[in-house]
């Protein structure tokens, strides 16, 4: 099936993608739960319309560009959050023009966001909805304290061209106890204000089989899910059968018994590590650790005969799916029954 296909390339089951989306969305469904897929996973228009025909409300992007990306590639994504603090000219004139076209929401942690969005907004005669983010063990982005959160949640709440829209995290691992204790504190505190919390979202692929040990969320946030890969193979939350995004590499060198050199080197697997030890699993081949890339080589090793030949190709699950989707202008989709066919990655290496 992938003879024709030069190599390295990044190749998708879309039934296995199908799979994954329906598996989620009914998990969802069964806790009450609205899915607001993450986009950076697949940055393709028509997976995200495959989310949205399982039942998902819209889609996540991280940038201005994503979501320009995704709008103007279909009239179904039409309700979009972007989950990032927006700053500068260029990012909030672009942030009004989507707002002209869908209904938009981004998130804000400190006031210096705020007021900036509020006057754009303001002065373009358009009202963008806000979430307050909230940092619930992550140690990323977010305020530290429901405390914070409510006065952030009265800023936008009196900013002219803002709208209050909930609360926004994104937790560690394991973290649903802290979403449940946080979020509920800060959503009393707020409503004691006066202010009204319409939704509370939440994310994370690692725990999405376990959203519901946070029940005061109202929405989640998977990414990863709509692929897999092998860090959340690691955590034991897929299968390698479940993964629908795989690397096609070719041996282009057997130097030694218990080494061979791939074409697929860190422009194409990245060097994210997820604190796994290699660079990816090579799909049959267990016994073979991916130990070392270069930017076009990848050293695969084995304790005994590494048993492959050059010219041989082989099929990797990458630790993280995400960065190689955005390594590639366009991936090789299939399915059963379905040659394989190159779609473009919209989305993908946007500036803003």
């Amino acid at each position: 099936m992938f003879d024709r296909i030069q190599t390295p390339a990044v190749l998708v089951d879309i039934d296995v993608a199908k799979r994954n989306i329906t598996r989620f969305q009914a998990y969802a469904d069964s806790h009450g739960l609205k899915v607001r897929p993450h986009i950076k996973t697949h940055k393709l228009p028509a997976i995200a319309e495959l989310q949205l025909d399982a039942g998902a409300v819209g889609i996540t992007c991280q940038k201005v560009s994503e979501a320009e990306a995704m709008i103007a590639a279909s009239d179904r994504l039409n309700n979009v959050l972007i989950t990032y603090n927006i700053l500068g000219d260029d990012k909030l004139a672009a942030l009004v023009a989507l707002a002209r076209k869908v209904k938009l929401a981004v998130v804000a942690d400190n006031a210096t966001v705020i007021d900036g969005i509020a006057a754009a907004f303001a002065s373009a005669g358009v009202t963008l909805e806000v979430f307050v983010e909230c940092n619930t063990g992550a140690d990323r982005c977010g305020v530290g304290s429901p405390q914070e959160a409510v006065e952030l949640a009265a800023r936008i709440a009196t900013a002219p061209g803002l709208r209050f829209a909930g609360l926004m995290t994104y937790p560690p691992v394991g973290g649903a106890a802290r979403v449940q204790a946080f979020m509920t504190a800060a959503k009393t505190l707020i409503e004691a204000r006066g202010i009204a919390v319409p939704a509370i979202t939440s994310g994370g692929s690692p725990d999405m089989m376990k959203a519901h040990l946070a029940p005061v969320a109202t929405e989640f946030r998977p990414g990863t899910y709509v692929y897999n890969d092998r860090s959340l193979v690691a955590r034991g939350v897929a299968e390698w059968e479940d993964c629908a995004l795989t690397v096609l590499a070719t041996v282009v060198s057997v130097p030694a018994a218990d080494r061979a050199i791939i074409d697929a080197g860190s422009k194409t697997l990245t060097s994210d590590l997820l604190g796994l030890v290699g660079h990816g699993h090579v799909l049959g081949r267990p016994d073979i650790t991916i130990d070392q890339l270069s930017e076009e080589h990848g050293r695969l090793r084995c304790d005994g005969d590494i048993n492959l030949t050059v010219g041989q190709r082989i099929r990797i699950v990458p630790n993280h799916a995400c960065v190689v989707t955005n390594m590639v202008d366009a991936v090789h989709v299939y399915g059963s029954g379905k040659a394989p066919e190159l779609w473009p990655v919209p989305a993908r290496g946007k500036i803003i």
